[in-house]
Parts: structure tokens; sequence; C-alpha cells
């Protein structure tokens, strides 16, 4: 499931800003559907002009509420309608997702009943990442299940200053009754302190599965970030 809003503050039409002639969105749903584990992609939006241009290009589109207040809300709106027990939010402007984050996170909802919700992580080393309030850190216990997640540098290395860590990538799965449990809740005081919707479940009690993946993702927020991902997507003759 691919929430895509419209209306972004920063770049209004996000999902269709063109990509060397295509709108973004479809590399969002080509990366989807280019995945081994899910047997639908399906667009989430509350647009009809990002819809028509799904559909346009082959793909699957849902009209939602422009009420929905983020993209969980928009994808348990979505599922309401829809009959699969395990579903993946990839969001709408993450182009560069690689197809096999999208299995890797499937795989604990596929193979163990007793989670109910997964996500994704880089394990780097890049000290200059590490300190950017824009990349989000993960801590996981011994089961590699999130302690935390933190804007800030997470683990502090009080000796060294500086060193691996798991950046958080933003997909996640949920199996279908945990989707509404979680967008039933408030928001929590962490989620509110850190601008992170994750903190609301884990201050809510409940665990979420992290899984290590080898391939990095870029949102894209700003005209800036289009352009840079431009450039990764289409190389050197855009420069």
């Amino acid at each position: 499931m691919i929430p895509a809003r419209y209306g972004a503050t920063r770049l209004p039409g996000k999902p269709l800003a063109e990509i060397d002639g295509r709108p973004m969105i479809w590399y969002v749903w080509d990366s989807a559907r280019r995945a081994e584990v899910p047997s639908r992609v399906v667009v989430a939006t509350d647009d009809e002009r990002i819809a028509s241009a799904v559909r346009g290009f082959g793909g699957e589109a849902v009209l939602t509420s422009t009420e929905c207040a983020s993209g969980t809300d928009r994808v348990a709106e979505a599922a309401r309608g829809m009959e699969e027990a395990i579903l993946i939010n990839l969001q709408g402007d993450e182009p560069l997702m690689h197809p096999s984050v999208l299995d890797a996170v499937a795989a604990p909802l596929v193979s163990d009943p007793d989670v109910h919700m997964a996500t994704a992580a880089l394990p780097q080393d890049d000290p200059e990442e590490y300190g950017k309030p824009s990349v989000v850190k993960v801590v996981v216990d011994a089961r590699g299940d999130a302690l935390y997640f933190s804007r800030a540098p997470i683990p502090h290395y009080r000796d060294s200053g500086t060193g691996r860590y798991r950046k958080h990538l933003g997909i996640y799965g949920y199996r279908r009754e945990f989707l509404f449990r979680v967008a039933a809740l408030p928001p929590s005081p962490l989620e509110v302190a850190e601008r992170l919707e994750q903190l609301r479940v884990l201050q809510a009690g409940y665990r979420i599965r992290v899984v290590d993946v080898g391939h990095d993702s870029v949102g894209v927020d700003t005209p800036e970030d289009l352009k840079a991902v431009e450039e990764r997507l289409c190389g050197p003759k855009r420069r």
C-alpha cells in the first residue's frame, strides 16, 4: 500500500513531480511491484489527479479521505475495503526504496505470528549522517525489536563520539488488525517531542521488529531532494 497525498506543504503535487519524464509515484509503484512477496500493489490517495496518473500507467489506485492526518491513517482507511492479512506501508515519496527492502520487512510477519509490526534499518557508521536530525536512528534489543527511535544520535558513544548505528528507513509492515489498532491510538508525548509517529506504538507498549537491510533510501520532501533523487536515478546527464 502506497499512501500518496497531493497537498505536501514544501512540494505541492509531490507524487506527480516528474523524474526523467515519469511521475515520482511511478518509481515507488515500480519498486513495489518488483518485490517478490507482495501479491498486490495499491496506491491510496486523496486526489483524483494522482489516482488517474496511477491508472494511466497500469497501477491500482483507491481514493481516500482528504482528512487523513498521516500515511498510516490513509493506509488503514484503504485497507478496510481489502482482505489482505499483511500490509506493507511504502510511503509515496520514497522512489529509491529497493524492492528487497519490502521483502525483508514482510519476512518476519510471514514467518512469525508473534510479530505484528515490522520496519527496516540500515546499519552504517557515517559520522555526518549520524548527527543529522533528519536521519532517524533506532536502537534494538536482542530479539531485534525497537527500543527507541530518535532524531538525536543514538546510541551515544561516550568515549569515541561516534560509531556504528542503525538508520531507520520509512517503511512499515503490519498485520491487518494491528494496523487498525495503531491508527486508533492517540498521539503520545514522545511522538510529539520527536515528531516521529512510530514512537506512539512503542509508548503504548507494543513491539516493532526491526530488520537490517543493505540498501539505503532517500525520501523526497523538497525540490532539492527531488533534484538529488533524479541525479541518482538518471546519472550525470542531469547535472
